[in-house]
């Protein structure tokens, strides 16, 4: 596995699923885990990049991948759907995501920090 240099991960609520490939974007492992699955899993793994679909648990996924030294890159959904072939499910869009984030011209969306998602929604944070 130390041959994987892009993991795309499909986020849900209670399940992840992720697909890795090398350079060549020849597919190297395919495989599910709970959200505690894969934080273990990422603290081990040698550093890469990890790319999601931005959405509003992928700013803090994307902070705690950063802990560890990988490199984050989050992409909009709708640039990943034109890459999703044949019969949509979480692995297909999971390798979909990493198709789409090893195009050249792809645009990627920057991870929020802390203060600027406290900025956004203050009074869901606070409890008011």
């Amino acid at each position: 596995m130390d041959d994987v240099t892009l993991v795309g991960i499909d986020l849900g609520k209670h399940s992840f699923h992720l697909h890795g490939q090398n350079v060549k974007g020849k597919a190297m492992f395919r495989k599910k885990m709970s959200r505690k699955q894969l934080i273990e899993f990422f603290a081990t793994f040698h550093a890469c990049t990890v790319v999601m679909e931005a959405c509003a648990g992928s700013h803090y996924m994307a902070r705690k991948l950063a802990e560890f030294g990988h490199t984050v890159r989050l992409i909009s959904p709708q640039f990943v759907r034109p890459f999703v072939k044949s019969n949509k499910n979480d692995f297909v869009d999971a390798e979909a995501i990493c198709e789409a984030a090893s195009r050249p011209a792809m645009r990627f969306v920057t991870p929020k920090t802390e203060s600027q998602r406290k900025r956004l929604v203050p009074a869901v944070i606070d409890g008011g």
